[in-house]
């Protein structure tokens, strides 16, 4: 686990349809050892994977994925928006997912896109997966504290907004969290040093593109969520 993780985000995102099992499927091709997606609730209470509030700029469909079941989202299209290629590309199942990596030797980030979905996924999650390998992360703060009430050896971690600083630190120490997880563009050294300080991992998130990429790789972290892995990786090869 002290490998740097390289975590395809949403999948290997800029190229193939984030969140959809062409996407997870291109992240074990280009080889990245790790995982981002983000889990949401249908209306009959099935755990989806899928990012925005609302599904109008990822699919032929508008509204929530709370407005529709399981079966009605997967009547529409979540690939076409991304390009001609990827037409017909099927909505995932949280757990459909799952069972596809339960083999692989990955580390996954699972956001909590909203509350009241943390039972359910931490039982799929420990059905499929060796937990030792997951990182539950939101950032709703409530949905980690209610994750460490139902678990205590799970890692969590925090997406923050800001750089790391005293009081995003003492938040997370008090529910026993693991890692800290600020925007590339903001993070410092300090704000490193000072989660290293308190024995607390970091990860990186909203690497938009390359030179961001290159700039914060050299920094004390544990890994950074990019849609490019494979570029990630040729830098981690060159070291």
């Amino acid at each position: 686990m002290n490998t740097f993780i390289n975590y395809a985000h949403r999948g290997a995102s800029a190229y193939a349809p984030e969140n959809t099992m062409s996407a997870f499927k291109k992240a074990f091709e280009i080889r990245a050892n790790g995982i981002e997606l983000d889990l949401q609730k249908t209306k009959d209470d099935k755990i989806v994977i899928f990012h925005d509030d609302k599904i109008d700029k990822k699919s032929n469909g508008t509204g929530k994925i709370s407005d529709y079941t399981y079966i009605e989202l997967l009547k529409l299209d979540f690939g076409s928006w991304f390009s001609t290629e990827y037409k017909g590309e099927k909505i995932v199942l949280f757990e459909d997912f799952m069972k596809e990596v339960s083999n692989r030797d990955l580390v996954l980030a699972i956001e909590l896109k909203e509350e009241n979905i943390e039972k359910q996924a931490l039982e799929i999650i420990k059905k499929y997966y060796d937990i030792n390998k997951v990182y539950i992360t939101s950032f709703i703060y409530n949905a980690l504290l209610k994750i460490r009430k139902l678990d205590n050896f799970i890692k969590i971690g925090w997406l923050i907004k800001e750089d790391i600083n005293e009081n995003n630190i003492k938040e997370l120490v008090n529910i026993n969290g693991n890692q800290i997880c600020p925007p590339a563009k903001l993070v410092s050294k300090s704000g490193i040093k000072l989660a290293r300080d308190n024995k607390l991992g970091v990860r990186l998130w909203g690497i938009s593109d390359i030179e961001i990429m290159k700039k914060v790789y050299y920094l004390d972290t544990d890994g950074m969520t990019v849609n490019f892995p494979d570029k990630l990786k040729e830098l981690i090869e060159r070291k």
